[in-house]
């Protein structure tokens, strides 16, 4: 039997992604994604709580959130959990949880119309820049 390990998301970009290179010259973005949750309480005042979420994304679906995600872009996002543990300069355990974006089993898609928050003015003169579209990955994009 096998498992799953999955995660969708629909959120809002906290900052542009960053870009950096594998020693290939495979790109890899990273950025954040907020979700809310709003709620009443008991006592009927509304709540909201954000998560914040670090997102990881490989491949051609990295250049094309570098080049058309900017913080305030709604998107939805398909990946999977990854935790990392390190030992930081002081000696103390260090934790992080990552969604990561690579595989046939994950994707990107670009909600929202071009001219939504975040939309670079020069995106909307490209005639092939996706909106509301989705993102396909294949094995080939998976840098390792």
């Amino acid at each position: 039997m096998s498992s799953l390990n999955k995660v969708i998301l629909i959120g809002n970009l906290g900052r542009d992604p960053e870009t950096r290179y594998t020693q290939n010259g495979d790109p890899i973005a990273n950025f954040s994604l907020a979700t809310n949750e709003v709620w009443n309480d008991k006592s009927g005042q509304r709540q909201e709580r954000t998560e914040w979420h670090r997102v990881e994304v490989f491949g051609k679906q990295a250049k094309i959130a570098q080049d058309y995600l900017r913080k305030g872009r709604q998107v939805y996002v398909e990946g999977s959990l990854r935790y990392d543990e390190w030992t930081d300069k002081d000696g103390n355990r260090r934790n992080t949880t990552r969604i990561r974006v690579s595989g046939p089993n994950s994707r990107i898609v670009l909600l929202g119309g071009r001219s939504d928050a975040g939309a670079r003015p020069s995106d909307e003169s490209h005639s092939n820049a996706p909106s509301s579209d989705e993102v396909p990955v294949s094995e080939d994009d998976v840098p390792f």
